[in-house]
């Protein structure tokens, strides 16, 4: 066993096996996922990787292993392997961390033996997925522990790249976050706009119902402690404080008083946060999440030493031959 594995072969995670309760099964790979795999892959190489081509013969076997470079919280472990599970079934990936761990500067989170040119042309992809992905979770478990002396929790939004909002509300809840509503059919939120068309809070809220009986939870958007009082009335599920100060925000809670959950929202940051917690709210949705997370850094690195051993084996069966 190499240097790398010994290290880190207590990491070693199975799917579906709850690792440090951190998450208890890793996202799965359905259909919808693997097309877009497919079709990132076809996006970068076309018809062909020239490059590799041109460099490394298709036969020659070898190893790599991927290093992350900044602190962070692991996300796509098994988007990173179907990437290269869809380039070739030959290429071998071991991961030596759980999702959702906390990685250090230096650490071997990934193992990758196979062709080299399979290797290659998989990397940029995986890469970037792993730490889009991360970057997201560690964004997210930054807002957490900010908050973590207070019973609120964190959610996401809609604020999302199309069509990539099931991973990346996924990597949210691996850092730590919950999520809002998926999308515009899973939830009643009755904002500004609904309202001022409707009229009133009442009138929009009333309309809701009307359409849909209780099928969905109802959320209401206030700006102001007259319409949180009113959207009170109505009886709603969830009351949204929207771009309110401190002190707007806990007058506004406390009105509330338990008959509605509460939910802070409007440009808040991790400068802030902490103080939107302790009014009270029982939510804060924060857009950053997933349209300001920075990537978190990740290295592929080919293994000299050990993709020459591979090249020696090769030659030698060969010869044998």
């Amino acid at each position: 066993m190499d240097a790398a594995s010994l290290e880190n072969q207590e990491f070693v995670t199975h799917p579906g096996k709850t690792v440090d309760g951190l998450i208890d099964v890793p996202i799965q790979i359905d259909e919808s996922i693997s097309l877009l795999i497919q079709n990132a892959l076809q996006e970068d190489v076309e018809q062909g990787d020239v490059t590799t081509l041109a460099t490394v013969p298709p036969d020659k076997p070898g190893s790599a292993r991927v290093v992350v470079k900044q602190m962070g919280i692991l996300c796509g472990s098994t988007l990173f392997q179907e990437v290269f599970n869809i380039v070739d079934p030959d290429v071998e990936v071991i991961c030596y961390a759980p999702e959702g761990q906390t990685i250090t500067p230096g650490r071997t989170i990934f193992t990758i033996d196979g062709p080299v040119q399979s290797i290659l042309v998989g990397e940029r992809v995986a890469l970037n997925l792993l730490s889009y992905l991360s970057g997201i979770s560690t964004t997210t478990s930054e807002f957490v522990k900010a908050i973590r002396h207070t019973k609120t929790r964190i959610l996401d939004t809609r604020k999302t790249v199309p069509l990539l909002r099931k991973l990346e509300k996924y990597a949210v809840r691996v850092g730590g976050g919950m999520n809002h509503r998926f999308g515009l059919y899973d939830m009643v939120l009755i904002k500004d706009n609904h309202i001022d068309s409707c009229g009133t809070i009442t009138a929009a809220v009333k309309a809701a119902r009307d359409k849909w009986g209780n099928r969905y939870a109802i959320e209401v958007e206030t700006r102001n402690l007259l319409e949180v009082t009113e959207a009170v009335q109505t009886g709603v599920d969830r009351i949204m404080l929207d771009n309110m100060d401190i002190e707007t925000m806990a007058e506004a809670v406390r009105l509330i008083g338990g008959r509605a959950e509460t939910e802070a929202s409007g440009g808040i940051n991790l400068s802030t946060v902490s103080f939107v917690a302790e009014t009270g709210v029982d939510y804060i949705s924060v857009g950053s999440l997933t349209h300001s997370a920075k990537w978190l850094d990740f290295s592929l690195l080919l293994d000299k030493r050990r993709t020459e051993s591979k090249q020696n084996h090769l030659n030698g069966e060969k010869e044998s031959s």
